[in-house]
């Protein structure tokens, strides 16, 4: 079983997956960082792979991804990390990367790669639904997990879409725009949920924005999970 299926099915109250940008400020720091994470009630570790041009993302993940490439961090490097890490910690390790390292490094190359260094999933904000088939049949073939992700905005031919070939967990965008600090909850994420919610029991979890304990309470009420980044 893969193991982000393991987090669901364990009795808790809400799954909490937390974002870090891998080699930032560096790549013990990533180490070290992880570890306490887990310790600290992170059930899921989503490892951020830096890229030049990280279009989803607010200033906070912009300058960690331009500080770790400034490091000398590759895609290799994030490999030998997940390596390092999933030997030492039992949370589930989902790298979030941007579709254009992927292609640049072979699709099947990668997610092979990715299955024997112990990663359970995949994140890509900027890889359209209508162009994710190779990439998700890769991925089903190492049982490694594609991360979806739907907001607000979606249209229902997209939900129903994501909701066919979802699996592992669907991230729900609870704020438009790019990642960081907000301070209200979007009251479209509601209606959203459950849109989904009729279409599949696909655990759910919420990122973007939420950045205090209020926040995280309220949407925790709604969703499997929330997700924690900058």
């Amino acid at each position: 079983m893969n193991k982000i299926d393991r987090v669901f099915k364990q009795p808790r109250a809400k799954a909490l997956a937390g974002y870090i940008t891998t080699g930032y400020p560096d790549v013990s720091a990533t180490l070290n960082a992880v570890p306490v994470m887990v310790a600290s009630g992170c059930d899921i570790i989503e490892l951020g792979i830096p890229f030049s041009d990280p279009v989803g993302d607010g200033p906070v993940i912009q300058q960690a991804s331009y500080r770790a490439l400034m490091n000398g961090v590759t895609i290799k490097t994030c490999f030998d990390v997940a390596s390092i890490l999933s030997s030492n910690v039992t949370a589930p390790l989902v790298f979030m990367s941007y579709f254009n390292p992927i292609l640049h490094f072979g699709i099947k190359l990668f997610v092979t790669n990715c299955r024997l260094s112990g990663i359970s999933g995949l994140i890509v904000p900027d890889l359209p639904m209508e162009d994710s088939g190779e990439l998700l049949e890769a991925c089903r073939k190492n049982r490694l997990h594609l991360i979806y992700m739907l907001s607000p905005n979606s249209t229902d031919e997209r939900i129903a879409q994501v909701a066919e070939n979802a699996s592992g967990f669907i991230y729900l965008i609870s704020i438009t725009g790019v990642t960081g600090a907000c301070q209200e909850i979007p009251s479209g994420l509601e209606g959203l949920i459950s849109k989904i919610r009729r279409l599949t029991d696909v655990p759910l979890c919420a990122g973007f924005g939420i950045s205090t304990l209020k926040q995280a309470s309220a949407i925790g009420k709604l969703t499997d999970g929330i997700i924690v980044g900058s």
